[in-house]
């Protein structure tokens, strides 16, 4: 138990300091700072350790909030965003790819490394796709997939925090029973969702809870502030334990290109949405998180706690993780398979 209260007493501690200098999202701002720092910085006999369990636990709270705000509009209007969403992301693999090639040129990695490295298709996806392929330096792969996140999830808030948006919806007080038993249908849900293979399951599977509720004219609880709070701070904790230590004895060249692509990303999103808030008609705050490439569940948690559209952002992510999915790795599997067969017939 101890290596856990050390993190769940850093990630305290951060929140505390992030609430006292009025930073924004105090609750998983500041423990992936102050817990990654304190990893970092501080050497004790015992580990850093943070369960998956818990993180997951977070995700499924995160879930069911999600949910709750896919209303039937959304899908009404679904039709209207496809040809975008498509069009955004084969230009973002466009551009990943030609990121990926300076990346070569200038760390002398192999081009597969670059462009595995480049892609933001998901920490635990990329990491995996990397293990499978011998040609793929996975040491490399995962400290540009962890960095990207880590610098996207903690600049963003920071970007858009000082943009305003309408007053959120205040949602009447829920009875205890109701909220408890929307809960224990997410979690229920989850198993579920692991069988059926979806992307992300502890996060999405409870947002399809909540979208089936909503299909059937019945309003799910909104989840109470304390029990986002927690989520937060859950997977805050666990974000902040993704730099590891021995990340940093990678070549200088390789630590300073992970820190560069990650800003030229997250750029490059920027620009991105705000061709997105003109074409869709959305404000900046929604139509940024919609297309910055951060994972879809931080930046639906971002969404939700700057009260912009979470439904929307989880939406144009989910597309994106997807597109990703099942037709980036696929040719990056086929690309894979080319260079070492050409290795093979060389050797």
């Amino acid at each position: 138990m101890l290596p856990i209260i050390k993190v769940l007493g850093s990630a305290s501690v951060g929140v505390l300091l992030f609430q006292l200098l009025h930073l924004p999202m105090p609750w998983l701002l500041g423990p992936i700072f102050s817990v990654m720092l304190a990893q970092l910085t501080i050497r004790t006999k015992t580990s850093w350790v943070w369960p998956s369990w818990l993180r997951n636990c977070g995700l499924v709270l995160l879930g069911a909030a999600i949910g709750e705000a896919f209303t039937r509009s959304i899908f009404l209007n679904i039709g209207n965003y496809l040809l975008l969403m498509l069009m955004l992301n084969i230009v973002l693999l466009f551009f990943c790819i030609l990121l990926a090639f300076v990346t070569q040129k200038l760390t002398g990695m192999s081009f597969m490394t670059a462009l595995t490295s480049s892609i933001p298709g998901g920490l635990s996806q990329s990491v995996t796709f990397a293990e499978e392929h011998k040609g793929i330096d996975l040491g490399t792969v995962t400290y540009f997939q962890v960095i990207r996140v880590l610098s996207i999830v903690s600049i963003v808030p920071f970007i858009v925090s000082g943009q305003l948006l309408p007053d959120a919806v205040h949602h009447p007080e829920e009875p205890f029973w109701k909220i408890a038993l929307y809960v224990l249908l997410a979690f229920a849900s989850v198993p579920l969702g692991k069988l059926l293979k979806l992307p992300v399951a502890y996060f999405l599977a409870p947002v399809v809870v909540g979208i089936v509720i909503n299909a059937f004219g019945v309003q799910p609880p909104a989840i109470p502030d304390s029990m986002l709070h927690a989520a937060q701070l859950s997977i805050g904790a666990y974000i902040g334990l993704m730099l590891k230590p021995d990340m940093i004895k990678l070549p200088w060249k390789v630590i300073m290109m992970g820190l560069i692509s990650a800003l030229i990303l997250l750029l490059f999103s920027y620009g991105c949405s705000i061709v997105l808030a003109k074409l869709a008609q959305v404000d900046m705050i929604t139509s940024f998180l919609s297309t910055a490439a951060g994972g879809m569940d931080q930046m639906s948690l971002i969404a939700t706690a700057m009260k912009a559209d979470p439904a929307f952002v989880t939406l144009f992510q989910l597309f994106r993780l997807l597109f990703i999915y099942f037709i980036v790795f696929p040719l990056l599997q086929w690309a894979a398979n080319k260079v070492t067969r050409k290795a093979t017939d060389l050797s």
